[in-house]
């Protein structure tokens, strides 16, 4: 008769037993920055995903920019919604490959915890803003995702019991630091993340955003359906859920049995061209003639430098005699913290005369 265990430990055993010799295995997890008893219910992985659910920077991506800024039509997808999509199509993909879901969740639900408000535009005006007073620093939203897990979120609300982070696996962390491609090609530079859960996450994402970025670009009218490169779709599908169906698939088959997630020559070829022309098309083409992202990019740069000149506006502690690097730290923490509507309304605070506010006539 065995003794008793767990429902962790029977979970753990069931890891060991039942996934593929390749796969992340919560028990053989390489651990946490600062040790921690076991849980008694959930694995390492599992209290991972939910420390990330229940964190605010978790909360705040539903009121994120995806892509398009502050739609009036509630079926936009915002930097929320995308999360949850990665997070799904990540599960499946792994659930078929017998790899670890709570970990591939996990990295998913975390891998934009980082980003700015207004989406790719915020990031590329945060970057600039902080460029101004810390010429070699940078800002890319992985990184800034990373920091947030490690540093700005704490684990408990008890200010006398708070430490830094949420103190997540090096597993986790690992997937969240390799999880971008930004609009590089899948196989160009390859810099993949340790854990084949980490690397489902990062072809996951670029599945999830291609995807429904098509849908909101026609939603929006920016494209068409007929504007979609023929040939790709002929292969990927016209609709939203076969062409997903299909690239998961691809994934899939091309990935089993193999130490290794990669999709096949024809399936990477296919997704890479609808990338190509998704940015030329939609992104850059829209950052290019889209006012209110030039206007987003005003309220982020606006907000940092006022920001940096009187720190005790942020009401997070940061002294005037702090250094240059360590206030634009705080700073570029701050706003990137934001949401779309509450970086707009700072700005209206401090930039727009109190008879305008409400009505955001700068837009």
């Amino acid at each position: 008769m065995t003794a008793n265990i767990t429902a962790r430990e029977r979970q753990e055993n069931w890891e060991i037993e039942s996934l593929a010799s390749w796969a992340s295995k919560a028990a053989l997890s390489r651990g946490r920055k600062r040790p921690e008893e076991p849980d008694n219910i959930r694995t390492a992985y599992q209290r991972d995903r939910d420390r990330i659910i229940h964190s605010k920077a978790f909360r705040r991506l539903k009121h994120k920019t995806q892509v398009f800024i502050d739609p009036e039509e509630d079926h936009f997808r915002t930097r929320l919604t995308h999360t949850l999509e990665v997070a799904q199509i990540s599960r499946t993909i792994a659930r078929a490959l017998r790899l670890n879901e709570d970990l591939t969740e996990a990295i998913a639900l975390a891998h934009d915890l980082g980003h700015p408000p207004f989406g790719h535009a915020g990031e590329e005006a945060l970057n600039m803003a902080y460029k101004e007073f810390v010429p070699e620093a940078s800002f890319v939203h992985y990184e800034q995702s990373l920091r947030v897990v490690d540093y700005l979120e704490h684990l408990t609300d008890d200010e006398k019991d708070t430490q830094p982070g949420l103190n997540l696996t090096w597993e986790v962390l690992d997937g969240i630091a390799y999880h971008s491609k930004g609009s590089a090609d899948l196989n160009e530079n390859e810099v993949v993340a340790s854990t084949y859960e980490g690397q489902v996450m990062r072809l996951a994402d670029r599945v999830a955003y291609i995807n429904h970025d098509i849908d909101d670009a026609v939603r929006a009218g920016i494209i068409t359906y007929s504007d979609l490169p023929k040939k790709e779709i002929a292969k990927l599908g016209r609709s939203h859920s076969q062409r997903i169906g299909f690239m998961v698939s691809d994934i899939v088959a091309a990935s089993e049995g193999r130490a290794e997630i990669v999709m096949s020559d024809e399936g990477q070829e296919a997704l890479d061209n609808l990338k190509d022309f998704m940015f030329e098309r939609v992104y850059w083409n829209a950052a290019r003639g889209n006012e209110d992202l030039r206007k987003s990019q005003h309220v982020i740069l606006s907000l940092f430098r006022l920001y940096m000149e009187q720190p005790d506006l942020m009401a997070i502690g940061v002294s005037t005699d702090s250094s240059m690097e360590e206030r634009a730290q705080s700073v570029c923490d701050f706003v990137a913290g934001m949401t779309d509507r509450y970086a707009i309304s700072k700005f209206e605070k401090h930039f727009v005369p109190q008879g305008m506010r409400g009505g955001q006539q700068w837009l």
